[in-house]
């Protein structure tokens, strides 16, 4: 009876902490005592439901999110996403790493256990609109857990010592409360200070290192840049990955627009667009898609037609590209 309230106890614990490998491994390993005690029939319906389980896609599971409070209300934004990696176009590579690093997060506690560290800081950099700030919500997402973006804005002063000292809250919390933890525009606090005039932001940057390298693995720390040479060099190898993103090709461009047309877009012909989203950033085209729609929509029409999507991406290339 003891060994099956240490089960109970564990899968509760894998539960509240949002990792599915634990609570699947925790059911099956009460399934197998189960079948050890003669009860095929429960053992094999358990085995069962861990599999249908695995086969459905994670939801969120943070209910109820608390509002940051004391030294952290205001630095940081706290949300819960919910968008998935079904909803993520990208390049199979970039998907690769990211899946990667979901499965590292969620088979962390025996990485831990083995004297591993889970990847939990990222830096994104690629072009503006490209997905950075979307994969930081879909790991949210994927992993149930809440997303706090810091509010760089909140966070710099023009007294060093005021700065590091809101780091070091920021990091304080990444260790106190499991999540992803966005800096988005790091430049404004990563960028290469080797100037003569900027010891103070230079020791600022070297606070962010130190608590980078000891930042607590239980959190995602992601940072996102658009303009990757503009980062000290000292930045690159703090980071467990590096990942690229790029401006969306010709196939890639489609599979965005059809994603955001949805049935809208059922049947429709988008061949031969190359000329017209060529250079536009996924932001670009979901926006594209988002006028297209709205204007099938309020001409009382109920798909959206090619007219529709080429007037659309010709006005936001004009808008954008130029």
């Amino acid at each position: 009876m003891a060994a099956r309230g240490e089960h109970i106890t564990a899968m509760v614990r894998s539960h509240a902490a949002g990792d599915d490998a634990a609570f699947y491994s925790v059911a099956l390993q009460v399934a197998a005592r189960e079948a050890r005690s003669g009860h095929h029939a429960l053992a094999e319906d358990i085995k069962k439901t861990v599999d249908a389980s695995r086969n459905v896609s994670p939801r969120s599971n943070v209910t109820r999110l608390t509002p940051p409070q004391g030294d952290l209300a205001g630095l940081v934004e706290a949300t819960a996403p919910s968008v998935g990696l079904r909803d993520l176009v990208l390049p199979a590579e970039l998907t690769t790493q990211i899946k990667h690093v979901i499965s590292e997060q969620r088979q962390r506690k025996i990485l831990l256990d083995h004297g591993f560290a889970p990847a939990h800081r990222l830096l994104l950099e690629g072009p503006p609109g490209t997905g950075k700030t979307m994969t930081a919500s879909v790991l949210a997402t994927e992993l149930s857990l809440p997303m706090f973006t810091i509010r760089l804005d909140a966070l710099l002063s023009k007294f060093m010592g005021e700065t590091a000292g809101k780091l070091r809250t920021v990091f304080d919390a990444v260790a106190e409360r499991r999540g992803v933890y966005l800096f988005d525009e790091f430049d404004a606090l990563g960028a290469d200070r080797s100037g003569n005039d900027v010891g103070e932001a230079k020791r600022i940057l070297n606070s962010f290192l130190v608590f980078l390298e000891q930042a607590s693995p239980e959190s995602i720390v992601i940072a996102a840049t658009n303009h990757r040479a503009m980062l000290d060099r000292a930045l690159f190898r703090r980071f467990d990955a590096v990942l690229t993103y790029q401006l969306p090709d010709a196939r890639q461009a489609v599979s965005v627009i059809r994603a955001r047309l949805g049935s809208l877009g059922a049947g429709l012909s988008l061949a031969g667009l190359a000329e017209l989203t060529h250079g536009l950033s996924h932001a670009d085209l979901v926006k594209a898609s988002e006028s297209a729609a709205k204007r099938a929509l309020m001409q009382g029409a109920t798909a959206v037609g090619r007219d529709d999507v080429i007037g659309a991406l010709v006005a936001r290339r004009q808008a954008t590209v130029g």
